[in-house]
């Protein structure tokens, strides 16, 4: 009985990615489960506030910011399964299409951003819009810098220099996204629907 490369890797019980990138997640995914806890703990303070200020939301903006974020991790996840096979170039397009999806945020955010402005909505305006320019200001800079390895990762495939036996950094610029992605799945909530 043959056993596949990946097949042989997980029985062994391997992690993706490197053990470096791991623990740089902890500890990003530590930071913002402060910024959350201290977010929800001061909507507990001041719910009247946070109500309010929700409202001048746009929940519907949000959702589409959240299923193109899934979408890219989507992609990303196809991707993975392609350098899994061996198939460095399909990887690669499905990287590229994982960072059109990963725009459509990055507009999304920016026109959100700008109307907040416009609005006088800035950090100064209350306790949740200070909360909310922190939170979402500290994962959009997240998503820049994980659509940046995305599509350094998307030009490592275009040369063949990932397979199925070469992995560990691709799969470590995969989790990185994947995180970003989980982020915004507590952040959209919170930030846009819970009262």
């Amino acid at each position: 009985m043959s056993t596949s490369p990946e097949t042989a890797t997980a029985s062994q019980g391997h992690l993706p990615g490197d053990l470096a990138m791991w623990f740089f997640i902890l500890a990003e995914l530590s930071v913002f489960a402060i910024l959350i806890l201290t977010f929800a703990v001061t909507q507990t303070l001041k719910p009247q506030v946070f109500s309010e200020s929700r409202q001048l939301l746009n929940s519907s903006t949000g959702l589409a910011m959240t299923l193109s974020l899934l979408t890219a991790g989507l992609f990303a996840a196809l991707a993975q399964e392609q350098i899994r096979r061996s198939r460095a170039r399909h990887g690669a397009s499905f990287l590229l299409a994982a960072l059109l999806a990963a725009s459509v945020y990055v507009v999304l955010k920016l026109t959100e951003y700008r109307h907040l402005l416009a609005s006088g909505l800035g950090m100064e305006h209350n306790t949740f819009f200070t909360l909310y320019w922190i939170l979402t200001g500290f994962h959009f800079l997240h998503v820049l810098l994980g659509m940046l390895i995305l599509g350094w990762l998307a030009e490592r495939c275009r040369r063949g220099l990932y397979d199925a036996n070469n992995r560990s950094g691709f799969e470590s610029g995969v989790l990185y996204w994947h995180m970003v992605d989980l982020i915004w799945v507590v952040l959209f909530p919170l930030v846009y629907v819970l009262n």
